[in-house]
């Protein structure tokens, strides 16, 4: 009989009076019985939060950094464990799944490094005028209060790691909602931080079920909102609360670029491997996967014939296989909705190159050319393994292309020219640019982020920081300057 696994109040292990099973969505098979916290357990853990804020706020730095070094070390001893348990409940291919705890231990190390660095303060002399003479500024930054976290289920790991370890960095206490249906591995950092010395209170990870979401979200005590998922739920929340700090790391659908300068028989494959492999990777289902390639008519033809047989080469199968390049979505009901899209597209006069069929809560890695631009698919988030490919002439045309989407996460531009690549930083409406590669590439320590409706405000550890703080100048007088 499967033992129900205890959540996390305010640094200890507690039961709450219901459970709900998590289950494997490539075969059904039950993963896990996680217990729910009740209303009082969940008001207790935000009593706790609240109660600790000036305390861990006045943590010595070096606290925090054993803190989050041994939550990357210990990661690092549980690697395989922590990637069959992501592989299990998430259906993310093991190759995948390992690569999100080696990126998981990043995160907590920089953290780490960070912390010990952070908030040394800038001094600024005031005597550049008169009535400042003998004064100086002091600049540090303080937390704003209380982190709520609202993580995801695509990475159910590294994404509750960006939201906990930069809290931890900068002494901010954090209440970590992890995705109903990714429950566990947020659960196994509550295990690693249980390991430390930091205050009670100062964190806990609750599997509150989303129908009980919008109580936390108003109550006063959680001043700083950390959501990463839809745009629609993500700006019901930011509607909801004006007045608190809200970063918003919301949808996109992204854009790789092939400029005609990438014409080599070696660029075409290149960009064709990549472009493959990360429209599919993780089911498609990652915010800055690549959803749509915009090609310049003079590599089109050559370009297509190698993304369609780069995608037909991917293996798509039992997550738990190390050769499984794709495996199944998070639910059969996610998987019928990228049907649904993906055949109206085709009804609307799409040709349907590669893919198109759907098994269970698997759907094949597809491409589609021709797709009317009033179609779902060219309008919204597919969040699975589909691609489309446009033909367009000339790098303006191409940007245009770019931009034409109510998103700008991140987009790829693959050309050799650093003139272009500079245009194409200035021009595209995305939170980042990628050069040379696919708009699916994201370091863990850079800015992350977007534009228009793929939210607001910045991820990345040192960036995230800053989100969780506010600058605090102390004017110091009688100086001799």
């Amino acid at each position: 009989m499967t033992s129900t696994h205890a959540f996390w109040l305010a640094g200890r292990q507690a039961t709450g009076e219901a459970a709900f099973d998590v289950t494997s969505p490539w075969d059904n098979r039950l993963v896990g019985r996680v217990s729910v916290p009740t209303e009082a357990q969940v008001e207790e853990a935000v009593a706790a939060a609240h109660a600790v804020v000036d305390e861990f706020a006045a943590t010595p730095a070096h606290v925090r950094a054993a803190a989050l070094d041994h939550v990357s070390k210990r990661l690092v001893e549980r690697t395989e464990e922590i990637a069959q348990l992501i592989s299990a409940e998430n259906g993310k291919p093991i190759k995948w799944a390992r690569g999100e705890v080696g990126r998981a231990v990043s995160v907590f190390r920089f953290a780490a490094e960070e912390a010990r660095r952070f908030n040394g303060g800038e001094a600024q002399r005031l005597d550049t005028d008169a009535g400042g003479q003998g004064r100086l500024a002091l600049t540090r930054r303080f937390p704003k209060g209380v982190v709520l976290g609202i993580a995801p289920f695509n990475f159910p790991l590294n994404l509750c790691a960006h939201k906990i370890a930069p809290a931890i960095a900068v002494g901010a206490p954090i209440i970590l909602k992890p995705a109903p249906a990714t429950p566990l591995s947020g659960l196994i950092l509550g295990e690693l931080l249980a390991e430390t010395e930091l205050p009670a209170g100062s964190w806990s990870v609750l599997p509150v079920p989303n129908d009980q979401m919008p109580a936390l979200v108003q109550d006063e005590r959680l001043p700083v909102i950390s959501f990463t998922g839809s745009d629609k739920v993500g700006y019901a929340i930011m509607d909801s609360v004006p007045r608190k700090h809200c970063t918003l790391e919301l949808g996109g659908n992204g854009a790789a670029v092939v400029l005609a300068d990438w014409s080599s028989e070696a660029d075409l494959d290149w960009a064709a491997t990549r472009i493959a492999t990360f429209s599919n990777y993780q089911g498609g289902q990652s915010c800055i996967s690549v959803q749509r390639v915009i090609a310049d008519a003079t590599v089109y033809d050559r370009l297509l014939p190698k993304i369609v047989a780069a995608v037909e080469a991917q293996v798509t199968g039992d997550p738990s296989d190390s050769v499984t390049d794709v495996g199944p979505l998070v639910s059969e009901d996610a998987a019928q909705r990228v049907e649904s899209w993906v055949d109206e597209a085709v009804r609307g006069g799409a040709k349907l190159l590669a893919g198109g069929k759907r098994d269970g809560a698997s759907y094949a890695p597809t491409v589609l050319t021709e797709v009317p631009g009033d179609v779902t698919l060219a309008c919204e988030e597919v969040f699975g393994p589909v691609l489309t490919v446009t033909k367009v002439d000339g790098e303006a045309e191409a940007f245009a292309a770019v931009n034409d989407s109510k998103y700008g996460l991140q987009a790829g531009v693959f050309t050799h020219d650093v003139q272009t690549a500079f245009r194409a930083h200035r021009a595209l409406e995305v939170g980042g640019v990628i050069v040379g590669d696919v708009p699916s590439y994201r370091a863990d320590q850079m800015p992350y982020g977007g534009a228009k409706q793929s939210g607001v405000g910045r991820e990345g550890v040192r960036f995230a920081m800053d989100d969780y703080t506010y600058e605090r100048v102390l004017v110091l007088t009688g100086l001799a300057l």
